[in-house]
């Protein structure tokens, strides 16, 4: 994997929206290329290609890709992006709590621009679950600091959604 590679690949998504419903399978296949240059043994092939199956409405075929990109040792972004596709997925499938048993210790990892995209997730698989309030404080807590007022009161209000007391 190299530049002209990872550049071949975001085309290859910028491109995504160019295409019909009816023309996924060659979406599909456009990755399935790319992901034919990769050794065989790459996380990043599972991973292109869950991403691939989900964008294009098949979280039923993405979730075996995810675990096994997840399997072979995706870290960084990349690893981050597929917990949070994966659970995103899972709860798709009706497996809601497993979305929450992956991403609940993302929200204790290292900062990084997905944090919010963790809680949204998140809150989405506790909203499926029924436990919308802790979903919702999720979701208001990752919305407050980017209010043009109201942060402190957005962020308390957040707080008191799961811990009235204090």
């Amino acid at each position: 994997m190299n530049q002209d590679w990872e550049d071949r690949v975001a085309a290859a998504w910028a491109r995504f929206d160019d295409y019909s419903e009816s023309e996924a399978p060659a979406f599909r296949a456009v990755i399935d290329a790319l992901v034919a240059e990769l050794p065989s043994d790459s996380p990043v092939g599972p991973f292109e290609q869950a991403c691939a199956w989900d964008s294009t409405g098949h979280s039923d075929r993405a979730v075996p890709l995810y675990r096994e990109a997840l399997a072979r040792g995706l870290d960084g972004y990349r690893g981050r992006r597929t917990k949070i596709q994966l659970a995103s997925s899972l709860r798709n499938t009706g497996q809601p709590e497993e979305g929450v048993k992956l991403l609940t210790p993302e929200l204790d990892a290292p900062s990084d621009e997905l944090d919010d995209a963790v809680r949204a997730c998140l809150a989405l698989c506790l909203s499926s679950l029924g436990r919308d309030r802790e979903g919702l404080s999720l979701v208001l807590g990752a919305l407050a600091p980017h209010l043009p007022r109201y942060q402190r009161s957005m962020a308390n209000y957040a707080r008191l959604l799961v811990s009235p007391e204090g």
